[in-house]
């Protein structure tokens, strides 16, 4: 009974939000690095240069970009991923603190853009190889699994000038030759790969899950389709580069109860539920649900899928699904109750049952154990938690850090996962808190939402020196992987 004795404990991060180094060595801009920073109350914003000369800028969610808008970063704005954390000259120091924490595995992406400054380029940056090499070759020295995600939220903003990145298929082939980089240069380093985090975002945040440049129905369902197919034909050529190599997907996952127990509400909450489930359909099984296709022409969108795009979908299943998870919705089939009780980031009724975190989303550990219930039942493939963690404001108190808040959080989610693969024998194979040290938010672009085991000292008016503190919640942690799970307490 218990975790197995090989599970992958450890956390996650993104380049984009923690990596800084935004133009070093070569680096090329992607569309996080455009999006400013923002607040609880003030929507992140992504800036561009109209085509009569006119620097811009528009809400990051709600994106619809004029034609001919160049977008870039400009003087005047605040761009919170351009320094994010400095991993780019921390990372000995924080990889040495994930070992000292015990970390099996550090999830962590690597920036596009890095490699392929603006994803148009035929060969790599060196400079941007060699660096990720160091580090590869840093959680070696510590014997730490690296888990990579090749696309988390961040596209080459030169694709997007371009031809709106990923609504047009020729951005698949510049990704395949950016994935062939990786793996040949990565490959030694690196077993577990992740192909684009959280991949269903690309319907509601097309900006920030693919650099694209509009709200248009049509465009980003051609949108998701090509990026299904770039994750397809990743997952081959993977296996064709090593046998060896493990590649899963990777999506946001909410569970959604029904708000009442009216077959409407509960219609409306399996056909909400089956959509977002529509991409994990996809890269599992290797189709298009039909229920997806028959959405699409209920809505008028013009969408082709081919007999080669389908051929290619079947042959490049995952081996495993990864997802994140940090809270439930409840969904109701009344347009005035869904409209009046906002429940959490992305839309929803509020849970009477559940209690809320600072930033409005709430705490369900319960339902990550239906998550798990729901996906194994629905794939049966292996499992990943690979972001799950809570965002709150941390105080220094006499050079410490008392997180307990974080510390009650985790446990509870911990404990529903134990139960998940004790009692209903779910096949799990690692848990990686979000932000296991500091970084900015990717949602609101702030500090001040510290998700981290590990305090580091950057605040949003940019004052700071970047050193780095354990908060209480560091040896709690470290004492969870030695014990396997054991030891909650």
């Amino acid at each position: 009974m218990g975790f197995d004795k090989n599970f992958l404990w450890g956390g996650a991060t993104a380049a984009n939000q923690f990596e800084g180094g935004w133009n070093a060595d070569g680096k090329g801009p992607n569309s996080s690095d455009c999006c400013t920073r923002g607040s609880k109350k003030l929507p992140r914003r992504v800036t561009y240069m109209t085509k009569e000369g006119t620097v811009d800028s528009q809400m990051m969610f709600t994106l619809n970009a004029p034609e001919g808008a160049v977008f870039g970063c400009f003087d005047g704005y605040d761009y919170p991923s351009h320094e994010g954390i400095d991993f780019y000259h921390h990372y000995k120091e924080d990889i040495a603190l994930l070992a000292e924490m015990g970390f099996k595995t550090f999830r962590l992406s690597i920036s596009w853009a890095r490699l392929y400054p603006t994803g148009l380029e035929t060969e790599p940056n060196p400079k941007g190889i060699e660096f990720y090499q160091n580090v590869f070759n840093e959680l070696k020295k510590h014997n730490i699994e690296p888990l990579v995600t090749l696309s988390h939220y961040e596209t080459p903003v030169g694709l997007t000038n371009a031809w709106n990145s990923w609504a047009d298929r020729r951005t698949i082939d510049c990704f395949m030759r950016y994935a062939k980089t990786c793996f040949e240069s990565f490959g030694d380093s690196v077993k577990y790969w992740l192909t684009f985090n959280e991949i269903n975002a690309i319907e509601h945040m097309p900006w920030l899950a693919g650099g694209v440049a509009s709200k248009d129905p049509a465009v980003i369902a051609c949108a998701a389709r090509n990026q299904l197919l770039a994750s397809a034909l990743t997952v081959k050529l993977a296996h064709e580069t090593n046998p060896a190599f493990k590649v899963g997907n990777m999506v946001s996952y909410a569970v959604m109860y029904a708000h009442t127990c009216s077959p409407e509400d509960v219609l409306k909450t399996r056909r909400i539920q089956n959509n977002t489930l529509f991409f994990c359909d996809v890269q599992c099984k290797g189709v298009y649900p039909k229920n997806k296709l028959n959405q699409y022409r209920q809505r008028g969108i013009e969408f082709e899928l081919t007999e080669e795009d389908k051929k290619i979908l079947k042959e490049g299943t995952v081996d495993f699904i990864s997802f994140s998870y940090y809270m439930s919705t409840c969904v109701s089939a009344d347009p005035e109750v869904m409209a009046n009780q906002a429940g959490n980031m992305v839309f929803g009724v509020k849970n009477p049952y559940l209690k809320t975190s600072e930033w409005g989303w709430q705490i369900d550990p319960v339902g990550l154990r239906v998550s798990l219930n729901e996906l194994y039942s629905r794939y049966e493939l292996p499992l990943f938690i690979v972001e799950n963690g809570l965002g709150a404001q941390d105080t220094v108190e006499e050079g410490q850090i008392h997180d307990s808040y974080r510390i009650d959080y985790l446990r509870a989610h911990i404990e529903q996962m134990k139960k998940a693969v004790e009692e209903d024998g779910i096949d799990l194979m690692g848990y990686t808190s979000w932000g296991c040290i500091d970084l900015v938010s990717a949602s609101s672009g702030e500090m001040a939402k510290r998700y981290g085991f590990i305090y580091v000292n950057k605040h949003d008016d940019k004052t700071g020196d970047n050193s780095r503190m354990k908060k209480d919640s560091f040896d709690w942690y470290k004492k969870v992987i030695a014990t396997n799970g054991e030891d909650l307490a």
